[in-house]
């Protein structure tokens, strides 16, 4: 394998200079993307929570974060048209970030309690921004770096995510606290963020490298439009047939108002659930949770009929460009796999740690937030780091390994429950933008936890990132990033419903256990696909030029 021209130590100083400009521009856009994503998730539920809506409506409005989980449908209208001025990528970041910029501080303007519809709205539409300028940087970084690059690049990546999401869900959390923090208002704490997307919209504009040259996809555009069109009317439909309108539609046929899956489900399951001793209400989630799957099962090939009929030709390319790929199957059956795990023991680690263990919400958040996403940071960057020595393939198998491991953590917590190691105290103090006014106890069982799952998640992120990159064809970068990324999010998204009816039935212990389980078909499909993702390392040694 050839070194990187912009990182062979014999080049001139002015090479390596525009190599470390590369990866600086990616850690500063890894921070623009993490930003808003708390602002609609934790931070956002706990300005809810302050204003005093009740739980119900806080877990409706937990839906705005949808978008990051269908951005691949509009990720090709980003690749197929280029805005003036600044060029396919920078354009679209620019525009993105100062819709975040204009979205968020409405946002601020917009009380929870007066206007509770208006500030969901506002909230799905920075969730939607926020998921569009993903996509955008998502290509931008894939097209800028060379293969050697990707894997120190995706570190600074996750770097400059994990910064961001420090600030806006976590420190921002400490700055409203009236006897911890500052005494901010939920306002001001957005329209603070809001003035960072403005300066990240001027180092896009200003300071970005431009990229090289390379072709859009040749479509039509009246057929994109219509086609993204015809898909996003195939999704409703097929919503609609899922899980119906409720009560919105009254007098409606039942159909309408509750959907044709849930009794189907519901019928299917019934032989099964009857000869159980489970609770009603555990019954109930069981047949939700194969309504949603079904729901899936329906909507998918719709809405790939609805693209093909309507000849949505940027989103089909850049489908059969990925597809002809060697191995391109079962790389995306890789991809669905390769955070399963993780996913599994990570979508139920907040009410596993403070309900179950009785963990206080104060050593919960000094131990994930303030220690833990540092620690993701450190793998990260040793993540990186390690990538030069070991290549793609053999990084991917050994953080895997890691991050499999991790949940065993998990499982030894709760056989073995709070205070089976000592506790350390984190003593007060005052940092200038975050400060923790008491000393507070950390039980060391969770912070040895923590660590080794944050670490590890931190090494196998970057070297994931690392391969998604090195899967993408330039020519769709926007449309196929945002489609591997939206199944590498599928264990993340989806995984919840199923978590949460496997923890309720078989209890914590033998939970993860199976999460640990989850994770080990991913490891026999790398190792299967040893030649197909070293051959991914190939340096294209692509230059540099004006877009």
């Amino acid at each position: 394998m050839t070194d990187s021209p912009a990182l062979r130590p014999t080049l001139p100083f002015e090479a390596r200079l525009r190599a470390a400009h590369r990866l600086v521009v990616v850690a500063v856009l890894g921070f623009a993307s993490g930003l808003p994503l708390a602002l609609t998730g934790q931070a956002m539920q706990a300005w809810l929570s302050g204003e005093g809506l009740d739980v119900a409506t806080i877990g409706f409005l937990s839906l705005v974060g949808l978008p990051y989980t269908f951005k691949f449908l509009w990720a090709p209208l980003m690749d197929r048209f280029e805005l003036p001025w600044l060029g396919r990528r920078r354009g679209w970041l620019v525009l993105t970030q100062l819709g975040l910029a204009g979205a968020l501080w409405w946002m601020s303007a917009t009380s929870p309690t007066d206007a509770t519809r208006s500030f969901a709205l506002l909230a799905v539409l920075v969730a939607f921004v926020s998921a569009s300028q993903d996509v955008v940087i998502d290509a931008y970084r894939t097209d800028l770096l060379s293969p050697r690059e990707r894997g120190l690049g995706s570190s600074l990546n996750v770097l400059g995510y994990r910064l961001a999401m420090i600030l806006s869900g976590g420190v921002a959390l400490i700055w409203v606290d009236p006897t911890q923090g500052g005494g901010w208002t939920w306002p001001e704490v957005y329209r603070v963020m809001a003035g960072l997307m403005v300066l990240a919209a001027g180092v896009s504009a200003f300071a970005l490298p431009r990229l090289a040259t390379t072709a859009r996809p040749a479509s039509v555009a009246a057929h994109d439009l219509f086609g993204f069109l015809c898909v996003a009317l195939a999704i409703a439909a097929g919503y609609l047939v899922t899980a119906g309108l409720g009560d919105a539609v009254s007098g409606a046929p039942g159909w309408v108002a509750h959907g044709v899956v849930r009794p189907i489900a519901a019928a299917a399951l019934d032989p099964w659930l009857s000869g159980t001793a489970l609770a009603p209400a555990l019954q109930a989630k069981w047949i939700d949770l194969l309504t949603l799957l079904g729901g899936i099962a329906l909507t998918l090939p719709l809405a790939a009929w609805a693209a093909r009929a309507a000849r949505f030709e940027t989103l089909l390319g850049g489908l059969r460009s990925y597809f002809v790929q060697p191995g391109a199957g079962p790389f995306l059956a890789f991809i669905v796999l390769y955070k399963l795990g993780d996913a599994f023991a990570g979508s139920l680690m907040t009410p596993f740690l403070l309900k179950s263990m009785a963990f206080s919400p104060a050593e919960f958040g000094v131990a994930n937030k303030l220690i833990g996403l540092w620690l993701t940071i450190g793998g990260a960057l040793l993540g990186g780091a390690l990538m030069y020595k070991l290549g793609l393939w053999r990084s991917l198998m050994a953080f895997g390994v890691l991050q499999m491991l991790s949940n065993l953590g998990f499982w030894w917590l709760a056989e073995h429950g709070k205070g089976a190691l000592p506790a350390l105290l984190i003593p007060a103090f005052d940092a200038g933008i975050v400060s923790l006014a008491q000393p507070t106890p950390v039980d060391g069982g969770l912070l040895m936890v923590i660590a080794f799952e944050n670490l590890s998640g931190g090494m196998g992120t970057a070297a994931f990132v690392a391969f998604l990159m090195s899967l993408c064809n330039q020519r769709f970068t926007a449309t196929q990033y945002a489609l591997l990324s939206a199944f590498a999010s599928v264990g993340r998204v989806w995984v919840g419903p199923l978590a949460g009816v496997l923890a309720e039935t078989i209890g914590w212990p033998v939970f993860f256990l199976v999460s640990t389980a989850v994770a080990a078909p991913a490891l026999g499909l790398l190792w299967w696909l040893r030649a197909p993702v070293s051959a991914l390392e190939a340096d294209p040694d692509l230059p540099l030029a004006d877009d």
